[in-house]
């Protein structure tokens, strides 16, 4: 049976490769959009949680955007040590300009994929 990750795991890349087509045509607001919604996605899961966390901070790199990096990496730490024992404020986008205890909304297509992904476990 498969597992959280890969069932999660399409959409996420999905949301990583429209962040990446969104950055190379030069729409850096809908490039982060799309690092939100992956980490939306697959905050539940370490792998994928660290994974967004890495990506938002050299999206921050590329921008010089020094605080923004400073951010990500302390969610980073928070990703790779919490995540497992399941302490992530569901629907959080992960921004640094957001608490990284803050419980957000998910939005209603997210929560569809993420139900869809943890009802088959």
């Amino acid at each position: 049976m498969k597992k959280f990750y890969d069932r999660i795991g399409p959409h996420v890349k999905r949301e990583i490769a429209a962040s990446i087509a969104a950055e190379e045509t030069g729409h850096y607001d809908r490039s982060f959009i799309h690092l939100e919604r992956a980490h939306v996605l697959g905050q539940a899961s370490t792998r994928y949680h660290v994974r967004i966390h890495w990506l938002m901070f050299w999206f921050g790199w590329r921008r010089g955007q020094w605080p923004d990096c400073l951010g990500q990496l302390l969610r980073l730490v928070g990703a790779a040590t919490k995540t497992a024992v399941g302490l992530v404020p569901t629907g959080n986008t992960g921004g640094s300009n957001i608490s990284p205890f803050k419980r957000m909304p998910l939005p209603p297509d997210l929560q569809e994929l993420i139900g869809a992904a943890r009802d088959r476990q």
